[in-house]
């Protein structure tokens, strides 16, 4: 490949389940000869590299005490040809094969630092009908909300000049974006950059501590409030939710364990 114009990267560990649908469908995308892949492991322990080599790359390995977020993002972006990086979880679902070459196109306006694809409004109560530049202004108001490299795209020379947090346990991309909002830069998100990607796997244990650690690493590098009680009990009772009704969601215990993580993680951690 001569001068790829996007660069997939793609962490993983025990992903022999959707790593391999994953690469797939990005060298099905209608840009794909644009498209460079690396892939970077943290001590897969099922056929995670097996399939990765099948496809014939040779992953980036890490040890599982040596992986934070941050950590395995810049060893893979720093392999990087492409100017714009694509992070992205190897159990995301591509919703069709003009996704990569619309991420690619999120980057015509020279002010955009990075873009995601959020399906939902900050506040979670009404879908995103539309792209949203956000400004520092807005990422205030919302701190919790907005890039994610969940399946986000950074520009490779902004990466140059400030990596992601390597000690930050969670919110990586929150603070990568925030650093570049109040350096006078745009993030885009648009509900056309969407995929499909799922924590409906996990248990309310691992709920809680996902939200728990997203909100403490957001305390990590700015100033938030913390989350009133009542605020909590108000999302519990009435939403936003995406549960058929309230009951259902009132009855979710991976929903409560969520608001639990996200209160305890914003008041005490």
């Amino acid at each position: 490949m001569t001068d790829p114009r996007l660069t997939a990267l793609i962490r993983c560990r025990d992903e022999e389940r959707g790593i391999g649908s994953l690469i797939d469908t990005l060298r099905a995308q209608t840009i794909a000869d644009a498209i460079q892949i690396v892939v970077i492991d943290s001590g897969s322990r099922d056929h995670t590299v097996d399939e990765v080599r099948r496809r014939g790359i040779e992953p980036l390995q890490i040890r599982p005490d040596e992986f934070t977020y941050g950590r395995a993002l810049n060893l893979a972006a720093a392999q990087a040809a492409a100017p714009i990086c694509l992070s992205i979880s190897a159990h995301v679902r591509l919703p069709d094969d003009g996704w990569a070459g619309r991420v690619e196109h999120a980057f015509d306006d020279q002010q955009v630092a990075c873009a995601y694809g959020p399906k939902r409004e900050p506040q979670g109560l009404r879908p995103l009908t539309g792209p949203l530049l956000q400004d520092v202004a807005h990422a205030e108001a919302h701190p919790l909300w907005g890039y994610s490299n969940s399946s986000g795209a950074f520009r490779r020379e902004l990466w140059q000049r400030h990596p992601f947090d390597e000690k930050l346990a969670a919110d990586e991309d929150l603070e990568w974006a925030w650093y570049w909002l109040r350096a006078g830069w745009l993030v885009r998100l648009d509900p056309d950059l969407a995929v499909h990607h799922s924590h409906a796997g996990e248990g309310p244990v691992r709920t809680f501590r996902r939200r728990r650690a997203e909100a403490a690493a957001v305390r990590q590098f700015r100033e938030v409030d913390p989350l009133p009680l009542r605020s909590v009990l108000a999302e519990w009772w009435v939403g936003p939710h995406l549960h058929r009704s309230n009951l259902r969601a009132r009855l979710d215990p991976r929903r409560l364990a969520g608001l639990a993580g996200k209160y305890a993680g914003l008041r005490w951690s």
